[in-house]
């Protein structure tokens, strides 16, 4: 007889949480969740009935300890747990402890998950179970002697044993790297998942990765739930998703689902897990591994399937038999999901920390839980506005979900819905998401893992441009205007811009508020001269603005004092609405309609964010007095982000070269190498292992 489960304890925090929460409630199912010290009023805590806080601050403190999460859910009422993804989801040892506190286990059984949770043990699993795939190395850190590594093969994966989501993965070309690399996956995998067991692997460059969804229940019953395709990654990361996989022929589709519930037929497999392949150009099929819970981009199978995973999941564990056979289901449309999260892809795509400021998405339609296969968008979210963003967890926000009858339609309504979202407070890949959707080697289906690997072409094409941008910052200088009048509370009585005698417009310089400091290259500047007879209103409640517009550089004079020509365009412009919200701009007889929001922004300025049809920007007005002393004010790098110092390989007196490394520091759960940005000589050492910095903190300073 099935069990009943009545209160659901989730162990996970972020996204995946509130996904859980929302598919427990819908069940009739109470919900717990637990918090660490930093994610007290995190959104998952609000999601869930109640929530226990669990410890500090790190993962080590909170979401890896085992003991605190058990003892959460026994003195809470809970009778189940579920994992969720990351953290402790496949770690055996914690679903044994579950089990041994007569809690229902939502997932794999303990000896499963030590099998193929194991990427080591389930490539032997596959190898019995007749999957193809390539011969893996374990390799010790403490012992990378000249012997193993002409043995070990080029080019090369060096990867985690337990884990996943990237973590502890690096590739290697050149034999010399495989010292430090082994050391650096093997440190990243010891503080993302406990266990700093890693090995190498041949590597298949250009190939596809795709992984194919798998669901047993304890009576026997396995069946598949069709492929997903990951190839779009960065840094061994997926980035955005997508089901069906649009790059690979029915003969390994077929091969590729046989071998998958083959392997889980063999070690009887109960509840959802994923078997993930790499795909090479010729057809060549490479087993890779087998991840013993939900995967992340679970939301393109529920979609096209027309299932809820985590229902099934609650249902396998509570003792029940799945609900169908293989012969019942069949796959409908297409589904995409892009990962949104909080980076900067202008500063090397460094995690970005802060309070999330707005956080919403007009055209999403569809909730967690919510699974009609019809076409909409799905936001499975972890913040909302006010969220603080801190660097002690991964940068994941939201997935956002498109399905649609064709992928063309699924890849064209994510499109905009990533452009015409409205984000601010922390820097996220939004823009270079979309821009993913409008290039032509992803609408076509031809990406492989390695389209990634130089993003900076597509990033150029990120956002608004050309005319557009113009129409973008005219609002935004227009709005700017509206805000200072309406907050005047001394001459706002006055139309802006009036004079009692005739004299030039006013000018406004914005500069790109997510470009790299210093960038004018994306910076605009305007002039205008507002016509207040074309109006026929006047003072600060004025909602439509007629100017003149000159956009562009103004001369400057030569060194007879002598101005050049004036190129700048000149444009009539008709600004209709208030500060914030609803804008339209009417630029030469062409309405654009934009959605402005006047922000503070960080020492005391202005932050505009507007956002249309063709993306989003976000302005800063150009500061009027500059001090230059500024630029020198640290005399070596700094700190990208709040973080720990993990290593510090230089003293002072030392003298590097152009790209030495400096120090690393982890942050967001990934490592960041600080290098020498020129051959100088090491004055000071400010900082040592451990030691906590901040965005800013000088880490060495130069002689």
């Amino acid at each position: 007889m099935a069990a009943l489960i009545e209160r659901l304890l989730i162990a996970n925090r972020g996204e995946i949480a509130t996904r859980v929460a929302r598919t427990a409630h819908r069940l009739g199912i109470d919900t717990v969740g637990v918090f660490s010290e930093a994610d007290r009023g995190a959104l998952h805590t609000r999601v869930v009935d109640r929530a226990v806080c669990i410890g500090g601050a790190s993962p080590s403190q909170s979401y890896l300890r085992a003991d605190a999460v058990i003892e959460a859910a026994v003195s809470s009422g809970a009778d189940a747990v579920h994992p969720g993804y990351g953290f402790l989801a496949e770690n055996a040892a914690f679903a044994r402890s579950v089990q041994d506190a007569e809690l229902i286990w939502v997932g794999p059984t303990p000896e499963q998950i030590e099998l193929l949770g194991d990427k080591v043990a389930a490539k032997e699993a596959a190898v019995a179970a007749g999957v193809p795939t390539t011969e893996a190395v374990v390799v010790d850190p403490a012992a990378m002697s000249a012997e193993l590594l002409d043995e070990l093969p080029l080019p090369a994966m060096v990867k985690a044993a337990a884990g996943g989501g990237g973590r502890g993965m690096r590739t290697v070309h050149d034999r010399s790297e495989f010292p430090d690399v082994v050391a650096s996956a093997a440190r990243e995998a010891e503080a993302a998942f406990g266990d700093g067991t890693v090995f190498v692997e041949p590597l298949i460059e250009h190939g596809r990765h795709v992984e194919v969804q798998v669901l047993g229940d304890a009576h026997g019953n396995v069946v598949h739930l069709g492929e997903r395709d990951c190839s779009i990654q960065r840094r061994h990361q997926k980035v955005l998703e997508e089901a069906p996989s649009p790059g690979i022929s029915e003969e390994v589709r077929g091969a590729l689902w046989d071998g998958s519930v083959a392997l889980a037929r063999s070690v009887s497999y109960r509840g959802a897990g994923t078997v993930e392949y790499l795909v090479g150009s010729d057809g060549t099929i490479a087993f890779l591994e087998v991840n013993t819970r939900l995967q992340v981009e679970h939301p393109v199978t529920e979609a096209v399937w027309g299932v809820d995973l985590v229902e099934l999941q609650l249902s396998v564990a509570a003792g029940e038999v799945l609900p169908f056979s293989q012969e019942e289901l069949a796959p409908r449309g297409h589904a995409v999901e892009a990962r949104l999260v909080a980076e900067d892809p202008a500063a090397g795509w460094l995690p970005s920390t802060g309070t999330v400021g707005s956080f919403s998405f007009p055209d999403a339609h569809l909730v967690d839980g919510s699974l009609p296969r019809r076409p909409g968008i799905r936001v499975d979210s972890g913040v909302d506005a006010g969220s603080v963003v801190g660097a002690e967890y991964d940068s994941l926000l939201a997935k956002v979900v498109a399905y649609a009858p064709s992928r063309e339609g699924a890849v064209a309504m994510l499109g905009r819905a990533l452009r015409t979202a409205r984000l601010d407070g922390v820097r996220t890949n939004a823009d270079a998401l979309s821009a993913i959707c409008a290039d032509g080697r992803f609408r076509d289906g031809a990406a492989t893992t390695s389209y990634l690997d130089d993003p900076a072409d597509l990033l150029r094409c990120a956002g608004p441009s050309g005319e557009e941008r113009v129409v973008h910052a005219i609002a935004a200088a227009f709005c700017l205007q509206s805000a200072r009048r309406a907050a005047d509370l001394v001459t706002g009585f006055a139309p802006s811009g009036w004079r009692n005698v005739a004299t030039r417009g006013q000018r406004v310089h914005l500069l790109d508020a997510d470009a790299p400091d210093g960038d004018l290259d994306r910076s605009v500047q305007l002039e205008y001269m507002i016509d207040h007879s074309a109006t026929g209103k006047k003072g600060p409640g004025s909602r439509d603005r007629v100017a003149r517009v000159l956009v562009g550089e103004p001369p400057e004079p030569d060194e007879r004092g002598v101005l050049g020509a004036d190129e700048r365009r000149c444009c009539d412009v008709v600004v209709s609405g208030a500060s914030s919200g609803p804008v339209q701009v009417d630029l030469d007889g062409v309405v654009s309609t934009l959605d402005v929001e006047v922000l503070d922004g960080p020492g005391g300025t202005t932050r505009l964010s507007v956002v249309g049809a063709s993306g989003r920007t976000a302005w800063t007005e150009a500061p009027r007095f500059v001090d230059h002393d500024e630029a020198a004010a640290a005399s070596g790098p700094v700190s990208p982000l709040p973080g720990s110092v993990l290593s510090v390989h230089v003293s002072p007196g030392d003298e590097v070269a152009e790209g030495d490394l400096l120090v690393v520091i982890e942050a967001m759960k990934m490592e960041h190498r600080i290098t020498a940005f020129g051959d100088v000589t090491i004055a000071e050492v400010n900082v040592s292992p451990g030691d906590k910095v901040d965005a800013g903190d000088v880490l060495v300073a130069f002689g």
